[in-house]
């Protein structure tokens, strides 16, 4: 038994949708502009680069439900809808062709982003990380396993904001698919289970405000609502 000078935190999960089970989280991976449309609204030509990515803390994902707090240092929150991806193995330099294979299931997160703290950041050409990676800047739906939802390529991705549409698009309009997003990031860094991707978000991102109630879902996959908390003081 290894002695900790300190307790270890708790390790950070989601639940499996229709069991008492969770899925661990190692790490979290997010794909910039994989919608050409969130691309151009952006500023940014959608044209097939090599895509990018960003981080957040395994502890920053929480359960899609209840109240999630309005973070501080923010007065323009964004919300960003995506299909989540689930890894249950590991690799490095995995082909496109052997991606799915690492798969355990799927579910719908929401990429809150201190939009106005991301916006100095790109001037200042500093990092994101205060920008994307505060505490519960990633609330997502329970988990959905493969074999119950298949590894969907296509289905409507929405998001809502007290009732009204915000977000929409499809899974067929990704510019990189996931077992492309899967072998890219692979080739960077060693994949390994417990890692959770957030796959990219359609155009409509907005902003939030405090008792926004905010709804979104990936057709065939899974849906959620949750509700904005007050701001702090």
């Amino acid at each position: 038994m290894t002695d900790f000078v300190i307790p270890p935190a708790p390790a950070s999960s989601l639940p499996v949708a229709g069991s008492s089970a969770r899925f661990p989280i190692r790490r979290v991976f997010c794909v910039g502009r994989n919608y050409a449309a969130h691309a151009r609204e952006m500023g940014q030509d959608p044209k097939r680069e090599p895509p990018f990515f960003f981080s957040k803390p395994a502890d920053a994902v929480v359960e899609a439900a209840g109240v999630i707090p309005y973070p501080t240092l923010t007065s323009n929150l964004h919300h960003e809808v995506e299909m989540v991806v689930a890894l249950k193995g590991g690799g490095s330099n995995v082909s496109p062709e052997d991606a799915l294979d690492l798969v355990w299931g799927y579910g719908v997160g929401v990429d809150l982003t201190r939009r106005d703290i991301q916006d100095v950041a790109k001037k200042l050409s500093r990092p994101w990380d205060w920008a994307k990676g505060f505490d519960a800047s990633a609330p997502c739906s329970p988990l959905y396993p493969a074999d119950a939802v298949g590894h969907p390529t296509q289905g409507r991705i929405w998001l809502q904001v007290n009732g009204m549409p915000k977000q929409t698009g499809d899974l067929t309009e990704l510019i990189w698919s996931v077992p492309e997003v899967i072998s890219h990031i692979s080739r960077a860094v060693a994949l390994r289970p417990g890692d959770l991707i957030f796959s990219g978000t359609p155009a409509g991102v907005g902003a939030l405000q405090p008792g926004d109630v905010v709804a979104g879902g990936v057709q065939g996959v899974a849906d959620f609502t949750f509700t904005v908390g007050a701001r702090p003081v």
